[in-house]
C-alpha cells in the first residue's frame, strides 16, 4: 500500500467557501463530507481539513493556484485513488478538481 496526498482545488478559497455559506449549505457540506468519509473509511489516512494560503517563502512568484484542502489516502494505485476519490465532495463543487501526490517514504530520519 502507497500512501497519496490529496490536493482539492475550487475557484474560491476554503475561507470565501465557509463565509459566504448560509448555514445550511454549510451542515449539507459537512455532510456531504462524512457520507464520503464514511464510505471509503479503509482508505484515510488523515481525512484533512481545509487550507488558506498564507505566505510565501523563497525565489519566486506567490500562488496559492487554488489549493483549498488536502486529504492523506492509502491505496495499491493511483488508479485506485481515482477510484476512491468517487463522490468526493470536493469533485462535485463547479470547477472542483484534485492532485493526487504519491507519497514517496524515506525512511526515518
Amino acid at each position: 500500500m502507497s500512501k497519496f496526498m490529496i490536493l482539492y482545488r475550487a475557484p474560491e478559497s476554503a475561507r470565501d467557501q465557509l463565509a459566504n455559506a448560509t448555514p445550511e449549505q454549510q451542515q449539507a457540506g459537512a455532510e456531504a463530507w462524512r457520507a464520503w468519509a464514511s464510505r471509503v473509511d479503509y482508505a484515510i489516512s488523515d481525512l484533512g481539513t481545509p487550507l488558506a494560503h498564507t505566505t510565501h517563502i523563497g525565489p519566486g512568484a506567490a500562488s496559492a493556484d487554488g489549493i483549498c484542502g488536502y486529504s492523506i489516502l492509502e491505496a495499491g494505485s493511483a488508479e485506485e485513488i481515482e477510484t476512491i476519490l468517487t463522490g468526493n465532495p470536493a469533485l462535485a463543487m463547479p470547477g472542483g478538481s484534485v492532485e493526487v501526490l504519491e507519497i514517496i517514504p524515506i525512511g526515518d530520519i
